[in-house]
């Protein structure tokens, strides 16, 4: 395989997988601390509130983190980032197994897990956006049902595992997988096309680069001057505010209603099972009618998922939940980073993705606690699910006011 194209057209296919099973192993360890809830809860005594706080608080560095990881992606390439966080990732699972005190919850997860999943989402898109310029919302839409499948996989697996082995040795199980796995893949990142050469030497590992010919578009400093930026910025934070309390409390609220520990895991698989369709159809739908167009479709499917979520109580009444809600955040996830290279460009695709996921996390910090105190004061999640569809409104509004065409209003000063 000495031609160039074919050489870059086989790589992308690696840049692909590799990008999908970032996102499948990355969300999927992380969704799955819901499943732990109960057994810590048993152990320890612990309120809702309190461990919700350490998912809270990985969420808000992992975002606050995304920033400087998008802009170190910009500079230095996604192997030595995916590398360094892979290996916190791991650890602070691994470290989740000796757990005995609360400061130890925040710093093993809210800490070093949160520092782990900073390059999850920005390094896996910010790459594939780079690696695809044509069909990038479709092959955006591929590595995002990664998510889904993580969703699918690791919840009822966690569950399985701590049925029959416990939690801490669950951690132990997934905090090794996690870290050779992100690991090994790492190793076979790379920026974008133009590390690729038709001159590559094999043993001497020597590259000869060129330049990315699509490698355009606005600054981070131009683009926060913009409506754009912050509309998108804020329908992330609405979305990922909600995302984050279905995420870390749709198991304990099963559970209230009498509902299994294993059909209660189920309801997350139920999620990335439906968001798997929806990612695929997403990225289709992005490259033909666009990203806005997209995003308001998901959230009106949001709205309709949280007002069914405050009415039902029974399992059958979750499970349809869990569909239509899938179908919602598989589309919103997927959209987020071609709708950033839509709109501004990917040269500083990483940063300026990196800002919005952070906006996103903001939300989905603080919207666990939230719901943590909201139901041990309330003793339920009534007014949680309000508070979301308020939210989501607001979202919904925003987004229907940006402009048909990404052009309109961005101009260099």
């Amino acid at each position: 395989m000495n031609n160039t194209g074919d050489i870059k057209l086989f790589y992308r296919h690696i840049i692909t997988a590799s990008c999908f099973s970032i996102q499948a192993i990355g969300v999927g360890a992380h969704i799955s601390f819901g499943v732990f809830f109960n057994p810590l809860i048993t152990e320890f005594g612990w309120s809702r509130a309190t461990i919700s706080g350490a998912s809270s608080m990985a969420f808000f560095l992992m975002g606050l983190l995304s920033i400087f990881v998008g802009r170190l992606n910009d500079r230095v390439g996604p192997r030595i980032i995916m590398t360094i966080t892979g290996i916190f990732f791991g650890l602070g699972l691994l470290l989740m197994s000796r757990l005995d005190f609360v400061w130890q919850l925040y710093l093993f997860y809210g800490v070093v897990v949160g520092i782990g999943l900073s390059s999850i989402d920005v390094v896996a898109l910010t790459t594939i956006a780079r690696w695809f310029d044509k069909k990038r919302g479709m092959m955006t839409g591929i590595v995002k049902v990664g998510t889904g499948a993580g969703y699918l996989i690791c919840p009822i697996g966690a569950s399985l595992l701590i049925s029959n082995y416990g939690w801490r040795t669950t951690y132990i199980i997934i905090g090794s997988a996690v870290l050779i796995i992100l690991v090994s893949i790492a190793q076979l990142l790379k920026r974008d096309p133009s590390t690729l050469s038709p001159v590559e030497d094999l043993q001497t590992k020597k590259v000869v680069c060129e330049p990315n010919s699509a490698d355009e578009g606005f600054s981070l400093s131009e683009v926060l001057c913009t409506r754009h930026f912050w509309t998108i910025c804020i329908a992330n934070l609405v979305f990922v505010f909600c995302a984050m309390i279905i995420v870390v409390h749709i198991i304990p609220h099963a559970r209230d209603i009498k509902i299994s520990v294993t059909n209660a895991a189920s309801i997350l698989s139920v999620i990335g099972g439906a968001s798997i369709f929806s990612r695929i159809a997403t990225g289709i739908a992005i490259d033909r009618i666009g990203s806005k167009k997209v995003m308001i479709f998901c959230f009106l499917l949001l709205t309709i998922a949280l007002f069914w979520l405050s009415i039902a109580g029974s399992l059958w009444a979750l499970t349809l939940f869990a569909v239509i809600y899938g179908l919602a955040h598989g589309g919103i996830f997927t959209v987020i980073s071609p709708m950033v290279a839509e709109f501004f460009g990917i040269s500083s695709h990483g940063i300026i993705l990196g800002v919005v996921v952070f906006a996103g996390n903001l939300g989905g910090s603080v919207s666990p606690i939230l719901a943590g105190l909201i139901f041990d004061a309330t003793g339920g999640y009534g007014p949680v699910y309000g508070i979301c569809l308020l939210m989501i409104a607001l979202g919904l509004a925003l987004l229907i006011s940006l402009p048909s065409e990404p052009s309109v209003g961005l101009e260099r000063k």
